[in-house]
């Protein structure tokens, strides 16, 4: 009988067993906050094919509104390997020549008066604000319908700039959660993750590509000839490290009789 007892008094006490454990497993779903601010570029300026797309998504998206007024037409088709056929037929702006800078056709004044700004020069953007910072802002435009823009960035925030890559990665919202005040005042709204609106041409995986290669190609303006500069700079110190054992050695053989 009295393992009878106890049999029953386990099963009545299972349903509850499960409930209490329901919240927990609940609390294990749900998803960890969005550290957007750890995201990383993991660019490669050495990846030719890489740097190649990320002109063509600057010259069809960015020239737009943004110079890149240190870079030509024909250092950039020297440096892809970009053959000149498709230089002049695809990349080349109307009116330009293969020997110009790459600059915007927008009026700075209608600029200015549009945006509240004149868009600036991305020549030397990677090298002022880095590849990663670059990354995380084309990453981070969320919908915000009390802005002009419709639009705003968490990595620059209130910035002037539309999302203009809406279309190809999907309008996403921000969601922020409540969080207690050290100073117990009114909990403060931190950022948790986005949420999609509305899907774009390119899957989140594609889109993340895209962009990488636009970074990729941004951190290439800033100093076309950082390859090949690394590629001496190793040399040149092998060359230094063999000559300071010369020297050592030359120093040795002078001052052999002296000790």
């Amino acid at each position: 009988m009295a393992k009878i007892a106890a049999l029953v008094l386990i099963l009545l006490s299972a349903p509850m067993l499960l409930a209490a454990a329901e919240p927990a497993a609940s609390d294990a779903e749900a998803p960890a906050p969005v550290r957007w601010e750890t995201w990383h570029a993991g660019n490669d300026v050495a990846d030719t094919a890489s740097l190649q797309r990320g002109a063509r998504n600057f010259l069809n998206y960015c020239i737009g509104c943004h110079s890149l007024k240190y870079m030509r037409y024909q250092r950039m088709a020297d440096d892809l390997q970009i053959p000149g056929t498709v230089l002049n037929a695809n990349l080349v702006a109307p009116g330009s020549t293969n020997l110009d800078y790459i600059l915007t056709s927008m009026p700075a004044a209608d600029a200015a008066n549009w945006f509240g700004k004149t868009p600036p020069d991305l020549s030397l953007i990677a090298r002022s604000r880095s590849p990663d910072y670059i990354y995380r802002f084309l990453k981070t435009f969320y919908s915000d319908p009390s802005r002009s823009t419709r639009s705003d960035n968490l990595a620059y925030p209130i910035t002037a700039m539309p999302a203009v890559l809406s279309e190809l990665e999907g309008v996403k919202a921000a969601v922020y959660r409540d969080v207690k005040s050290p100073a117990g005042g009114a909990p403060e709204k931190v950022f948790d993750h986005f949420e999609s609106i509305a899907p774009g041409a390119l899957t989140p995986e594609q889109f993340d590509g895209f962009v990488r290669d636009t970074v990729n190609f941004l951190d290439y303006v800033g100093d076309p000839a950082q390859v090949e500069r690394r590629s001496i700079g190793l040399w040149v110190v092998l060359f230094l490290l063999l000559l300071s054992a010369f020297a050592l050695a030359l120093k040795k053989e002078y001052w052999k009789d002296v000790h």
